[in-house]
C-alpha cells in the first residue's frame, strides 16, 4: 500500500507542476492571463513572447510536453529528497520509502567479505593439535600449535587432528568369538584391545582411504600370527605378555611400511578362553592342575621345613662334640643326666635308691590327690 500511494503521488505531481523552459505554459484559470483572457496566461490573440535569442517563439501546444514531463520529475525528485532527508537511494537518484539504503548494504557486503577473509585465513591450532592445509584438495603443509595463517577458503582448508589422544581398538569383546588356533593345534578364543594415536597427520590423512579400519585388520592378523607360535597352555596362562608384545612389534612393522602415520602404543589380552563347547572342561582341568602344583609346594614347603631343622641340629651336635672333646667325663656325665631326665619324665614311677628310704614311693598318685583334697 506504500508503494501504491507513492506512485499516486508522483502521477499527481507530474500533471499539476507543468513547467517549459522559459516558465509556466499557462494559467490556474484564476488571473494569470492579461486583460481580455478569461482561462489561461496567453490566449490566441496575444503576441508570442520573444524566444532566448530575440527571434520570436513558436506557440506550442497547450498539453505538456516531453521536456515539461523531465523538468516535472526532477523537481518532484527534488522535493522528494527534501522530505524524506536526503537522496533515499534508487532509480535517478531516490528510492522507494521503506527500502534500504544502497550505502548500507554496501558496508553490509563489505563486513561480510572481512569476516569471511577473517574466520578462513587465521586459524587457531591448539598445543595438542595440528593443521593439515589441503589447497584444492591437495596437501600443502602442516600447522603447529598455535595461530596459522592460510589462503582464503575454498582456496585453502583446513583440517584439525588431535594427535595427543590415544584411540582404542576393542576385538573380541562385542559378543562374537574371535576364534584363532595355537601351536599345538588347539582353539582359543581371544578377546583384546588396541592402543594408539597420530604420529604424522598428513599420512593418516592422505595415505589411506579408511586408516582406523586398517589398523583393525592389521591387529588381527598379527594376533593370529603370534598366537599360531605358542601353545594353548602359553596362551592362556603365562606367554599373554610375550604375545602382546610380539602383536605389538608386528603392527608397528606392517603399518609403517604402509605409511599410515600411527604410532601404536601397545596390546593388552583381556581374555584368553577355550571355546565354548569346551570350556567347563578345560576349567576342570585348570583346576586340577592348580591344586596339583598346590600340593607339589606344600611339599616342597615341608621339606624346607626338615631340611632347616635337621641342619639345626646337626650344628647343634656339632657343638657338643666341640665341648665333649675338651672335656669327655663331664660331657658324658651331663649328657646322661639329660638323657635319663628326659625318658623318666614321662615315667608315672619314681626309684629312690638311697640308705632309710621307701624304695618305692607313689608320687604321681600323690600329687593327683592333692588337688582333689583341696577342692574338698
Amino acid at each position: 500500500m506504500t508503494i501504491l500511494s507513492g506512485l499516486g503521488a508522483r502521477a499527481r505531481g507530474l500533471f499539476n507542476d507543468v513547467k517549459g523552459p522559459w516558465g509556466p505554459s499557462g494559467g490556474d484559470g484564476g488571473g494569470g492571463g492579461k486583460k481580455g483572457g478569461g482561462g489561461s496566461g496567453g490566449g490566441d490573440g496575444d503576441p508570442p513572447s520573444p524566444g532566448p535569442w530575440g527571434e520570436p517563439a513558436k506557440r506550442r501546444p497547450r498539453g505538456p510536453g516531453p521536456t515539461s514531463n523531465v523538468s516535472s520529475l526532477d523537481e518532484f525528485m527534488r522535493r522528494s529528497k527534501a522530505r524524506f532527508g536526503g537522496d533515499g537511494g534508487g532509480g535517478l537518484g531516490g528510492g522507494f520509502p521503506g527500502r534500504p539504503n544502497n550505502s548500507i548494504i554496501v558496508w553490509g557486503v563489505l563486513g561480510f567479505v572481512l569476516l569471511w577473509l577473517l574466520f578462513t585465513t587465521m586459524h587457531r591450532i591448539a598445543p595438542e593439535e595440528r593443521g593439515v592445509v589441503s589447497r584444492f584438495g591437495r596437501y600443502s603443509h602442516t600447522l603447529g600449535p598455535g595461530i596459522g595463517f592460510t589462503l582464503p577458503s575454498p582456496i585453502d582448508s583446513v583440517r584439525k587432528i588431535d594427535v595427543e589422544n590415544i584411540r582404542n581398538i576393542d576385538l573380541g569383546t562385542t559378543g562374537t568369538e574371535t576364534l584363532m588356533l595355537t601351536g599345538d593345534q588347539n582353539i582359543i578364543d581371544i578377546a583384546y584391545s588396541v592402543r594408539w594415536n597420530i604420529r604424522d597427520p598428513e599420512l593418516y590423512l592422505f595415505e589411506l582411504a579408511q586408516p582406523d579400519e586398517t589398523i583393525r585388520q592389521v591387529a588381527e592378523s598379527a594376533m593370529r600370527a603370534a598366537v599360531s607360535r605358542v601353545s594353548l597352555n602359553d596362551a592362556i596362562g603365562e606367554g599373554r605378555g610375550d604375545i602382546e608384545t610380539q602383536v605389538a612389534d608386528i603392527m608397528r612393522q606392517v603399518l609403517d611400511s604402509y605409511r599410515a602415520g600411527v604410532r601404536i602404543q601397545g596390546v593388552a589380552i583381556k581374555q584368553a578362553d577355550p571355546p565354548n563347547a569346551v570350556n567347563d572342561a578345560f576349567k576342570e582341568v585348570t583346576a586340577a592342575q592348580q591344586e596339583a602344583q598346590s600340593y607339589v609346594n606344600q611339599a616342597r614347603a615341608y621339606a624346607l621345613q626338615l631340611t632347616a631343622k635337621a641342619q639345626g641340629e646337626a650344628t647343634s651336635f656339632d657343638k657338643v662334640y666341640e665341648e665333649y672333646r675338651l672335656a669327655p667325663g663331664v660331657t658324658r656325665r651331663r649328657m646322661y643326666y639329660e638323657t635319663m631326665e628326659r625318658i623318666l619324665s614321662k615315667v608315672d614311677k619314681t626309684i629312690v635308691e638311697t640308705p632309710g628310704v621307701t624304695p618305692y614311693l607313689p608320687l604321681p598318685q600323690i600329687q593327683k590327690s592333692q588337688p582333689r583334697e583341696q577342692g574338698q
